[in-house]
């Protein structure tokens, strides 16, 4: 194929959803990995200068960083391919070390599939302890570990990884077979449909507000990091989820994953 226009911006998804997490106004520390490349030094830098504890980020000798090529359509949807670099090489023994001495008082732990399962259930184990919220965004979709879902956490997957997961093609059903797996919440996002809530107080669709799209890449990631916010800041879950879609829903009016990813004063 031949045609279109280039563009380099920062992304990833734990780290869009930290900066989403971030301009809502929480306090955020980042647990990952970069390589020493100058992909890595710009992205610490990038989040550092949004607030963002990035004392905890590995740097690998020697490593690339994650990269993600995303092509977009006329419509703004995407599609994308990622090389993982340094994130496939964080393990558990990673993140034990880098939490070692990290003491929270209360809030949210978020983690997405895009690093291994050893080092998400360490991180899992360790909000467990310290009675965090758990929040899992199971993308790019894949069975999640029996260990994992004993932790009863909260399920953030779009229409097709929920599909993926749960064998069934409709969302809301999807949801319903997932959240008797982990007894605990599954929001469902779909997109310019807003996403769907199923808890024990039943079913809510929440719509999205109508906005011109520009690029799709990145709105489930600041859906992810708003609603992580969001319940740090208090709100029940159907509240957080409200406030998510909106941020959601701005954060695809402008082109990269964080263009549009609005600040928490924009939605008031």
């Amino acid at each position: 194929m031949v045609g279109g226009t280039f563009a380099r911006h920062h992304g990833g998804k734990g780290a869009n959803q930290a900066m989403a997490a971030a301009r809502m106004g929480a306090a955020v520390t980042f647990v990952g990995a970069v390589g020493d490349d100058d992909f890595g030094k710009a992205a610490l830098a990038d989040l550092a200068g949004e607030g963002i504890d990035v004392s905890r980020i590995s740097l690998l000798s020697g490593a690339t960083t994650g990269v993600a090529l995303i092509v977009l359509d006329e419509r703004g949807e995407n599609q994308i391919a990622v090389a993982s670099g340094a994130n496939a090489m964080l393990d558990a023994r990673s993140v034990d070390s880098a939490l070692g001495d990290f003491t929270p008082h209360g809030g949210v732990f978020l983690a997405n599939l895009e690093i291994a399962d050893d080092a998400i259930l360490a991180g899992a184990r360790f909000a467990s302890q310290h009675g965090l919220q758990l929040l899992i965004n199971p993308a790019p979709a894949r069975e999640l570990a029996e260990e994992l879902l004993a932790l009863r956490p909260i399920l953030l997957p779009n229409r097709i990884e929920a599909e993926s997961l749960a064998g069934q093609p409709d969302p809301v059903d999807a949801a319903r077979v997932l959240a008797t797996r982990t007894r605990g919440p599954v929001i469902v996002t779909l997109g310019d449909q807003g996403a769907v809530v199923v808890d024990a107080d039943g079913l809510e669709h929440l719509a999205a507000p109508a906005v011109d799209v520009v690029d799709t890449t990145g709105a489930g990631d600041t859906f992810a990091g708003a609603l992580a916010a969001e319940l740090a800041a208090g709100r029940t879950l159907r509240e957080a989820a409200r406030v998510a879609v909106r941020a959601a829903s701005m954060s695809v009016t402008a082109a990269g994953a964080r263009g549009g990813m609005p600040y928490r004063a924009s939605l008031d």
